[in-house]
């Protein structure tokens, strides 16, 4: 048994030389295969969506038709509660899970995932759901990393890299938005800025932007005209703006837990709980057929609809119900686009109100813009993949400083709310359900990376003035571009890299504990 052991520790340090070589050509790999999938995925909605739009015209030839589109989405309603009961963990964004499973909280299957989710989720966006496709395009790409990982035979702790890697490329094929996709990665995903995640999560990213834009065309995937430069002196117009989108973050992340939690008080089949947001994009197609589906047509068509303030404010409150009806029901679909949309409106609301009060009506679409990364930094919590993807998915660079104002007014605000991110509400939402927990092997063991941050517990403390669990081993500590061997005197400092080797059985319990002590206190 020592020997086996022995031979396990040995399989990891040797496997560790060289990691970053090999990871690059297996993340570039991934971002071939998800960028491929992605594509399809994006393709196959968006002309599903559109086919599906022309079936409302005909609704008005009389009451038949009508019944046939209704008759039709309880169809697929029933097809997408067969992919949910199938595969559980494709229900709902899909990011959750993702973070679940890179930190040992979740265990997942990887086949399963991506073919339940591609085709359930494909079918969601059909109908026109308030969801969209970033949230199943990141858990696909985590699943293609995970089946590359499977196939080359990868150590648990390459397992993690590869799924963060795909995670990277499904956001960067879903929105024409590599950095964005990188940052996200790291920001959010992993939480983690080791030199050889950002270097796999690039290549990764960059590869597969490469093939959607090879298929697609390299035009943003948001585009937005005569979006004038705003003076200093209206930048008053911001600081409300950030408040309002602090507030509407509140209500964006409660509102999606309350619409989950009040589903499950629901004393009816599954079928029945996603038949109803299936029936109610019946309702908005035959009355308000621009808010269907996540908000990009919203999003796009805001400088040419002319909404006046009552119209901006019932889209927005429709809005808000139709993504909390489809989300919470469990459908497979993110609330990344929704939220982006929401933010458009609200900011839209606010120039309105703006313009009544001084500023002039050509920055109107500038509100609008840069609400929907200050809404989505008030509710995700990571700024600066807000900020990134804004600029590659609107395609302009010119706006850095207001859209700073804006994003860090609202993430302040927020905070003051005491909002938590969107995404880690779901997370332990879903670990009090009955999903799968992570157990792996009680003869193997992982590696598991942290950076040492300011002020952390263990920041200037000697090695052997620290805690350390019983059951792990201080393999290295990365400063800067050098490795140095841990001894019992030796600094642990701010910025360093810190490996450490425990059981896979206790991954998810180590992890929760190191990350308490390398953070902020």
């Amino acid at each position: 048994m020592f020997k086996k052991k022995n031979e396990n520790v040995m399989t990891i340090l040797k496997r560790s030389s060289g990691l970053k070589y090999k990871m690059i050509i297996h993340s570039f790999v991934v971002g071939l295969l998800a960028g491929g999938i992605i594509v399809g995925y994006r393709l196959l909605g968006e002309v599903l969506l559109k086919s599906f739009k022309k079936a409302y015209i005909f609704a008005e030839n009389g009451p038949i038709y009508i019944v046939g589109i209704f008759l039709l989405l309880a169809i697929m309603a029933y097809f997408v509660a067969y992919c949910v009961r199938q595969e559980p963990n494709i229900s709902g964004s899909g990011i959750p899970q993702v973070e679940g499973a890179i930190t040992k909280r979740i265990s997942t299957n990887w086949k399963k995932v991506l073919f339940y989710k591609f085709f359930g989720g494909i079918v969601a966006l059909a109908a026109g759901l308030s969801v969209g496709r970033e949230g199943p395009s990141i858990q696909m790409g985590a699943s293609v990393g995970e089946g590359v990982s499977k196939f080359t035979n990868k150590l648990d702790y390459e397992h993690k890299y590869l799924m963060t890697s795909g995670a990277s490329a499904g956001l960067a094929a879903a929105f024409n938005a590599p950095l964005a996709g990188v940052m996200f990665a790291l920001e959010e995903v992993h939480k983690n800025f080791s030199p050889i995640v950002l270097l796999s999560a690039m290549v990764s990213a960059v590869t597969a932007d490469v093939i959607t834009k090879s298929i697609l065309g390299i035009n943003p995937a948001l585009m937005f005209k005569h979006l004038n430069i705003m003076p200093i002196k209206y930048y008053w117009s911001l600081i409300i703006l950030g408040i309002v989108l602090g507030i509407c973050g509140y209500i964006f992340n409660h509102g999606v837990i309350f619409s989950k939690h009040l589903y499950k008080k629901m004393p009816i089949r599954l079928e029945h709980k996603i038949l109803i947001p299936f029936m109610f994009s019946g309702l908005v197609g035959l009355t308000f057929p621009v808010l269907l589906g996540g908000g990009h047509d919203i999003i796009v068509n805001m400088q040419v609809l002319h909404l006046t303030i009552f119209m901006t404010f019932a889209f927005l409150v429709i809005k808000y119900i139709f993504t909390f009806v489809a989300f919470g029901s469990g459908v497979p679909g993110g609330i990344f686009l929704p939220l982006l949309g929401i933010g458009a409106l609200a900011g839209n609301l606010v120039g309105l109100v703006c313009i009544k009060l001084g500023v002039p009506q050509d920055y109107l679409v500038n509100f609008a813009v840069l609400a929907m990364a200050g809404h989505f930094a008030a509710t995700v919590k990571a700024p600066i993949t807000g900020i990134i993807l804004i600029f590659e998915m609107t395609g302009t660079f010119e706006h850095l400083l207001p859209l700073s104002i804006v994003v860090f007014v609202a993430l302040i605000v927020s905070d003051l709310l005491n909002v938590e991110p969107v995404y880690d509400m779901l997370l332990e939402d879903i670990l009090k359900g009955n999903h799968t927990g992570y157990e792996g092997q009680p003869d193997k063991k992982t590696l598991i990376e942290f950076s040492v941050q300011m002020t952390s517990q263990i920041e200037g403390n000697m090695v052997k003035d620290i805690e350390w669990p019983d059951d792990c081993l201080l393999v290295s500590i990365k400063r800067a571009s050098k490795e140095i061997i841990p001894r019992g005197n030796t600094h642990i400092l701010e910025g360093d890299m810190i490996t450490v080797m425990v059981n896979q059985t206790e991954s998810a319990r180590m992890i929760d504990y190191f990350t308490a002590i390398t953070s902020h206190i």
